[in-house]
C-alpha cells in the first residue's frame, strides 16, 4: 500500500522527475565503459589524424612524389647513413631484449590411494601419538574448519603406528614425489633428461646431503655441466622464487631447457608436541609436488602452454615481527615444529600490499592506474578522508592461482582484491582435494583451471604465494593457446565432482 501511494504522488506531480541515475544504471557497466574509453583513447585520438594523412596522400600530385624520389637519389650519403643507423638500432635491440621464457608443460604428483588420510583416521592416529586431550580437540576443530577434504595424503611413515619419521623414510618420500612428477613430465613432453641444462629444486624443511637436486641428477643421469640449485628454508612461496631464478639463468644460457621441482617433505617435520601454534601445520600440510619444464628456445613457442611475463618478489625479513611469524623451533619439551604467529594474516596483508604496488603498474590497464593515482592525490595532497582505491585486478587477469595455504588466506585475498567466487574456486578446491602442498599448490590450481577447460589463448594468469621470511611472490603468465588438460593432469579422475561445497563454508554460513 505504501508503494502504491508513492506511485500516486509521482504521477500527480506537475513536473516529471528525472530518474535516479544510481538506480537506473548499473555502475559496473559505467566503470566498464570508462575502462574501454581510457584503454582505447590513444586509438580514438589517432584515427582523425590518420584520416587526414590518408586524405592528403590521396590528393598528392604524382610530380611531387617523383621530385621526392630524385631528392633521395642525389642525397645518397644521407640515405645510407639513415639505413645504417636503423640497422644498428635494430641489432642492439635484438641483442639486448630479454629472452622469452616459455612453459612447455608441467606435472603434479598424485600419491597412491593408500596414502589418503580421512579425518577419522587422522584423529585415530593422533590419539596414539601422545597428544593430550586439549591438543586432540584443537586439531579436530582445525580440521573441521580447515577447508580440507577427506582425500588428502600424508606420507607412508605417518600411516604406521607408531610413526617412523626416519631419514630413510624422508628420503623415500622425497624420491616418490619428485621422481613421480618428473617421470610424467618427461613422458608428456618427450624431452630427453640429458637435454636439461638448468635444474632448480626447492624444499623448505628437508635438505639432506647429497642434496635433492643431486638425487634427481643421479636418478636421471643428467649431464655433468648442468647448472643445479637447491633452495631450502624459503617456505611456501619458493615455487615462484625457483621460477624467477630459472628465468634469470635462461637469460644467460641460450637454447636451454630448465626444470623446476617444487615440493615439501612431511615425514621428518611432523610435530608431536602439544603447543597449539605448532599443531596447525599438522592439520594443513599434505604430500604433493610439481615439476615444471621451461625453455628459451624460439622453436618451443609453438608447443608451449604459457609465456612468463612478470615475476615480482617481496621480502619483509628486515622486520622482526614478519621474520618470526613462521618460525621453526623447539617447544618447551624439546619437540621440533613450525610455529605460526597470530599476526600471520596481518603480516601477509602488508606483504601483499607491497607486492601488488609493484605489480600493479606492470599489469593494470591505464584506466585503473589513473583512478588509483587520483585517489592517492586527493588523500595525500588535499588531505581528503576517503578510502584508498583498490585496483580491479580482474581487469588485468582472467585467472587467479592463490596459494592454498589455508581457508583464511583464500578468504582474505578474495575479500581484499574484491574477487568473485569463481576466481578463488581453483584455490579452494585444491585445498579441499590435496591440502596445503606448500610451494607446489599453485600448480595444482592451474591444473584445475585447465581441467575445467577455462583457459583460452591470450588469457593472463596470476600466481601468488606467501612464505616464511616473510615473503610474498607473484608470477604472471600469458596463455599461448587454448590450453587442454594434460594426460597426467592430477584432476583427470575427479574433476567432474568439483566444485564442491566444503564443510568450512557450510559452518561459516550457519554461524
Amino acid at each position: 500500500m505504501a508503494s502504491g501511494g508513492a506511485v500516486g504522488e509521482r504521477s500527480s506531480s506537475p513536473h516529471r522527475r528525472l530518474p535516479d541515475f544510481l538506480q537506473s544504471v548499473n555502475l559496473k557497466y559505467v566503470k566498464l565503459g570508462y575502462h574501454y574509453l581510457i584503454t582505447h583513447l590513444l586509438t580514438l585520438l589517432l584515427l582523425p589524424l590518420i584520416a587526414v594523412v590518408l586524405l592528403e596522400a590521396i590528393q598528392t600530385d604524382p610530380d611531387d612524389v617523383r621530385q621526392l624520389w630524385l631528392h633521395f637519389q642525389y642525397n645518397l650519403v644521407s640515405v645510407v647513413s639513415l639505413s645504417a643507423l636503423l640497422v644498428f638500432a635494430t641489432t642492439v635491440y635484438l641483442l639486448t631484449r630479454p629472452r622469452s621464457v616459455f612453459l612447455v608443460d608441467y606435472s603434479c604428483y598424485v600419491p597412491p590411494p593408500e596414502l589418503k588420510a580421512p579425518f577419522s583416521e587422522f584423529m585415530a592416529h593422533s590419539k596414539v601419538c601422545g597428544f593430550d586431550d586439549a591438543a586432540l580437540e584443537f586439531q579436530r576443530k582445525i580440521l573441521e574448519r580447515s577447508g580440507l577434504g577427506e582425500e588428502t595424503y600424508v606420507p607412508e611413515a605417518m600411516h604406521v603406528i607408531p610413526p617412523q619419521p626416519s631419514m630413510a623414510n624422508a628420503r623415500a618420500e622425497a624420491e616418490q614425489v619428485m621422481f613421480g612428477a618428473l617421470d610424467n613430465l618427461f613422458a608428456s613432453t618427450g624431452v630427453n633428461p640429458k637435454d636439461i641444462g638448468i635444474l632448480v629444486v626447492n624444499c623448505s624443511l628437508f635438505n639432506p646431503t647429497p642434496s635433492l637436486s643431486a638425487m634427481i641428477i643421479n636418478k636421471y643421469k643428467l649431464r655433468g655441466n648442468i647448472k643445479s640449485y637447491n633452495l631450502g628454508g624459503m617456505g611456501c612461496s619458493a615455487g615462484v622464487i625457483s621460477v624467477d631464478l630459472a628465468r634469470e639463468l635462461l637469460q644467460v644460457h641460450r637454447a636451454t631447457y630448465a626444470v623446476v621441482v617444487s615440493t615439501e617433505n612431511i615425514t621428518q617435520n611432523w610435530y608431536f608436541g602439544n603447543r597449539k601454534a605448532m599443531l596447525i601445520p599438522n592439520c594443513l600440510f599434505r604430500v604433493g609436488g610439481a615439476a615444471v619444464l621451461l625453455s628459451n628456445r624460439a622453436s618451443d613457442k609453438r608447443r608451449a602452454k604459457y609465456e612468463l611475463v612478470h615475476t615480482v618478489r617481496t621480502h619483509r625479513g628486515a622486520d622482526d615481527r614478519a621474520f618470526r611469524c613462521v618460525f621453526q623451533e623447539q617447544d618447551e619439551t624439546g619437540k621440533t615444529g613450525v610455529s605460526l604467529s597470530k599476526d600471520l594474516m596481518a603480516i601477509a596483508g602488508e606483504a601483499l600490499k607491497i607486492n601488488i604496488t609493484t605489480l600493479g603498474p606492470l599489469v593494470l590497464p591505464i584506466s585503473e592506474q589513473l583512478l588509483f593515482f587520483a585517489t592517492l592525490v586527493l588523500k595525500k595532497v588535499f588531505k581528503l578522508k576517503i578510502k584508498p582505491y583498490i585496483p580491479d585486478f580482474k581487469l588485468a587477469f582472467e585467472h587467479f592461482c592463490i596459494h592454498a595455504g589455508g581457508r583464511a588466506v583464500i578468504d582474505e585475498l578474495e575479500s581484499n582484491l574484491q574477487l568473485e567466487p569463481i576466481h578463488v574456486e581453483a584455490s579452494r578446491m585444491t585445498l579441499h582435494r590435496f591440502g596445503n602442498t606448500s610451494s607446489s599448490s599453485i600448480w595444482y590450481e592451474l591444473a584445475y583451471i585447465e581441467a575445467k577447460g577455462r583457459i583460452r589463448k591470450g588469457h593472463r594468469i596470476w600466481q601468488i604465494a606467501f612464505g616464511s621470511g616473510f615473503k610474498c611472490n607473484s608470477a604472471v603468465w600469458k596463455s599461448l593457446r587454448n590450453v587442454k588438460a594434460s594426460v597426467h593432469n592430477p584432476w583427470k579422475d575427479c574433476i567432474d565432482r568439483y566444485p564442491v561445497v566444503t564443510v568450512d563454508r557450510v559452518l561459516a554460513s550457519t554461524n
